[in-house]
C-alpha cells in the first residue's frame, strides 16, 4: 500500500479544476488499496503540506498542475525536490499552453514539460485550431469523453502492461482537445506512450518517465512521470455527466459513455503508476503521517 498525496496547484474553486473534479481517480487509487489524501493548496503563500512534503510520511505525490504560473512557491518546489531526492515518487500532470507552468521549478521533472514561450511567435505550431484562444502546445487528441489510441515502442514500458487486452498493453487513453507537451531529456528519461493529433496527424508524447536519475550526492532519486494533461485523470474525461467548469466550451464526446470497457482497461494504467512510483523498500518514505481527517 502506498501513502499518496493527490493535490492540485490551486485553492478550492468549484468552477475550476480543483480536487473535487478528480474524485474518480481518488476512488480508483483507494480501491487499489492505497491511502490517499486528496486536497487543494491552501492560499498563495507556502502550502502547509507541499512546503514540508519531505518531512511527511507520503510515498508519492500526484500533482495536478492546473494553475497558470502561481501554483508552487519556491519553498513548495524545494520540498518536492527534496522529497524526490529521498526516494519519493512524483507524478505531474499539466495541460495546454502555460497551464501548470509552475512545474518548471521542479528541476529535471520541470524540464520534461514544455510550455508556451511568450517571447517568440509560436502560432505556426498550434495544433488545435478549433479553440483559437488556446495557444501552443495544444495537441488535439479528441473530444473530452472520447478515447484516443496509444502508440508505444516495443518492448512496452511496464506502465502500459495489462492482461486485459490481446496485445498485452493499454491501447486507449482518455482524449482531450488540447494536450500539453512533455519531452524526454537525458539518459534517465523514457517516452512511455504517444498520442496522435486528430487535427494534424502529428505524434506527441502522452507520458514521460524518469527512472534512475542521480541526485547531487550520487544517490538515486525517486521515480517520476510527466503527463501531457491532467485530463487523462479528470472526472469529466472519464464521465462527462460529472460536468466541467463553465469556461469549457468544446462539445464533449460519447465514446467512453457508450463503451466504458476501454476506460476499465485504462484504470490499469492508474494502478500501474501507483505501483511503479512506489519507493523501494516496504516502508517507503519515513516522516510525519498526514490523513484526510487531520486536514479537515
Amino acid at each position: 500500500m502506498a501513502h499518496i498525496l493527490l493535490q492540485t496547484t490551486i485553492t478550492a474553486n468549484p468552477d475550476d479544476w480543483d480536487i473535487a473534479r478528480f474524485s474518480l481517480l481518488t476512488a480508483e487509487l483507494r480501491a487499489a488499496g492505497h491511502d490517499v489524501v486528496a486536497r487543494n493548496r491552501v492560499g498563495h503563500d507556502d502550502d502547509p503540506v507541499l512546503s514540508t512534503l519531505d518531512e511527511l510520511a507520503f510515498d508519492q505525490l500526484w500533482l495536478m498542475a492546473v494553475d497558470t504560473g502561481d501554483g508552487l512557491t519556491g519553498n513548495d518546489a524545494d520540498a518536492i525536490l527534496r522529497f524526490r531526492r529521498r526516494g519519493g515518487g512524483v507524478l505531474t500532470a499539466r495541460d495546454h499552453q502555460d497551464l501548470g507552468c509552475c512545474l518548471t521549478r521542479l528541476g529535471s521533472l520541470g524540464q520534461a514539460n514544455e510550455f508556451a514561450d511568450l517571447t517568440v511567435d509560436q502560432s505556426h505550431l498550434c495544433d488545435d485550431q478549433d479553440t483559437p484562444t488556446i495557444s501552443w502546445p495544444n495537441y488535439h487528441s479528441g473530444a473530452n469523453g472520447d478515447y484516443q489510441p496509444v502508440f508505444a515502442k516495443t518492448p512496452v514500458h511496464p506502465l502500459l502492461r495489462t492482461a486485459r487486452t490481446a496485445s498485452g498493453r493499454i491501447e486507449w487513453f482518455p482524449a482531450h482537445p488540447h494536450e500539453g507537451a512533455v519531452l524526454a531529456h537525458g539518459p534517465w528519461a523514457t517516452v512511455v506512450a504517444q498520442g496522435r493529433s486528430r487535427a494534424s496527424g502529428r505524434r506527441f508524447n502522452l507520458a514521460v518517465a524518469l527512472d534512475g536519475e542521480p541526485a547531487p550526492d550520487g544517490t538515486v532519486m525517486g521515480r517520476a512521470v510527466a503527463e501531457s494533461t491532467f485530463h487523462h485523470f479528470a472526472d469529466y474525461n472519464w464521465d462527462v455527466s460529472s460536468g466541467a467548469p463553465s469556461f469549457v466550451a468544446e462539445p464533449p464526446g460519447t465514446q467512453i459513455r457508450d463503451d466504458p470497457s476501454g476506460l476499465t482497461v485504462f484504470t490499469e494504467y492508474v494502478r500501474n503508476l501507483a505501483d511503479w512510483l512506489q519507493p523501494a523498500g516496504a516502508g517507503g518514505v519515513e516522516g510525519v503521517r498526514v490523513t484526510n481527517a487531520a486536514l479537515s
